[in-house]
């Protein structure tokens, strides 16, 4: 390790991108992400290459986590090899393979700059790779697997780093926000199922380990689905910054007023009518919901919380009265006056965020707004 080599040129010189065939799971942010081989954890297919250059900002370093490295041992890694260099001054860390593993799990580096360069040619087996990498900005302990190690105490907080592109590794979690997660689900996963972190930024997330439940239900929250879990020893409950300085952040806000594009006006089998109209949106609205006009192209549901609100996030149900009716995805916008609207593009400030709805009439789905949304209309 830490010795010059040659031929560790990167395919392509833009930094936060991955150029070649092996390329599998990646997102590359300029202060942290995620990346692997194809197919992982399955077996990496035959004579595939991927480079990947990874960037941090000026005056900041590279940290790299080896989550898995798990590549066909053959003499000096020539069949298959990760191969990590500095392009500027020169220094490679590798080859790595079976029978050439990173002497640690964290490599810490001295340069804003490192390319990541990975080959296979004919083989049998191996899982292939997963990295991660923060700067030197975060220089906590970061996650990609399972497992907390070393184990803190129970009951007491502790921090960790999760990096950008969590969301996509391989693994499960069991678990929702309101109980906790199974000691065995994927750290950083959970974090993002639990909205605490955005997956397309990553961050510093604050938990406990607490004792375990006998059963652990699932959740469908930001773009994960967990599983429902057995009886464990240990749970991971994660805390909100928020929660931990006003323990009412998470209380559900009060709607003074709900306005909406249409309304469905029902005639029953038996002519009786039947209302769906903006104020049966409420969550707690027993019966049927609000649904639009059956013609209208671009439905709106609109909620006045009366004065400017904090609004960390959101619950979405269907009508399971009668008929089978829920929404599949949707945008959010906000208003201050209710006139000039500003479309929620979450974390990236890119485009428009389209949010994960419902997948049957009955369940519950929530979504976090990372940033939250300061408003007094949403819509």
């Amino acid at each position: 390790e830490g010795k010059q080599r040659q031929g560790t040129a990167c395919l392509s010189p833009i930094p936060g991108v991955s150029a070649g065939n092996g390329c599998g799971h990646t997102l590359l942010t300029p202060h942290s992400g995620t990346l692997s081989s194809k197919n992982y954890p399955g077996t990496y297919p035959n004579h595939t290459m991927c480079c990947w250059r990874l960037q941090a900002p000026p005056g900041t370093s590279l940290l790299l986590a080896f989550g898995d490295v798990d590549l066909e041992p053959s003499e000096h890694c020539a069949h298959s090899s990760l191969l990590l260099a500095d392009p500027q001054t020169g220094t490679a860390y590798g080859p790595y393979c079976r029978n050439s593993i990173p002497s640690a799990p964290l490599l810490v580096t001295n340069s804003s700059t490192v390319t990541v360069l990975f080959n296979s040619t004919s083989h049998r087996s191996g899982r292939g790779l997963l990295l991660s990498y923060a700067t030197s900005q975060h220089p906590g302990t970061h996650y990609t697997q399972e497992h907390v190690s070393p184990d803190p105490p129970l009951t007491m907080c502790f921090s960790v780093y999760c990096p950008a592109g969590c969301k996509d590794i391989h693994g499960d979690i069991w678990g929702n926000p309101s109980q906790g997660y199974r000691d065995t689900s994927v750290l950083c996963k959970a974090a993002v199922h639990a909205g605490v972190i955005a997956d397309e930024l990553g961050g510093q997330v604050t938990l406990s380990r607490e004792k375990g439940i006998t059963l652990y239900e699932s959740a469908f929250a930001n773009g994960l689905h967990s599983k429902r879990g057995s009886l464990s020893e240990k749970r991971l409950v994660f805390h909100k910054v928020c929660c931990l300085l006003s323990p009412a952040c998470d209380d559900v806000l009060e709607v003074v007023t709900f306005n909406a594009s249409s309304w469905w006006h029902e005639v029953d089998p038996l002519g009786q009518d039947r209302a769906w109209v903006a104020e049966r949106a409420a969550l707690s609205t027993t019966g049927h919901s609000w649904a639009a006009e059956p013609s209208t192209e671009a439905a709106w549901l609109e909620l006045d919380l009366g004065t400017r609100r904090n609004v960390t996030g959101i619950i979405t149900k269907g009508s399971s009265e009668q008929h089978d009716y829920y929404v599949t995805s949707y945008h959010v916008s906000s208003s201050r006056d209710g006139k000039n609207w500003r479309p929620y593009r979450g974390s990236s400030g890119q485009e428009d965020k389209v949010f994960g709805g419902n997948a049957d009439s009955h369940g519950e789905v929530s979504n976090a707004f990372i940033p939250p949304i300061v408003a007094r209309y949403i819509r």
